[in-house]
């Protein structure tokens, strides 16, 4: 491989010379979809979490899941979710750096 001769700037990387500008443009790709899943995965857990308190406020009987999806996705409980999912993340995103 040319990569490994002394004196290529390249000769420390494990890669194949063709991938390395393959990964300099993927970074900002690979940090927007690591911040969608992140958010993503905690509107998921807020949801989840109403529809849990959906069914254990009247104990489940007699309400169903269309029902009970129809008092959660509401507007204003998305726009909570999405500013504690973007809370969140800023906090993990935080920690993740100083640790």
């Amino acid at each position: 491989m040319n990569s490994a001769r002394p004196g290529n700037p390249l000769c420390d990387c494990w890669y194949h010379p063709s991938m390395l500008t393959y990964l300099k443009n993927r970074w900002p790709l690979a940090r927007i979809s690591r911040t969608l899943i992140e958010v993503a995965f905690i509107v998921f857990l807020f949801y989840a979490n109403l529809l849990m308190g959906e069914f254990t406020r009247t104990s489940g009987h007699g309400k169903t899941l269309a029902f009970a999806s129809s008092d959660i996705f509401t507007v204003t409980n998305f726009s909570i979710a999405i500013i504690a999912a973007l809370i969140g993340h800023g906090v993990f995103h935080s920690l993740r750096k100083r640790l």
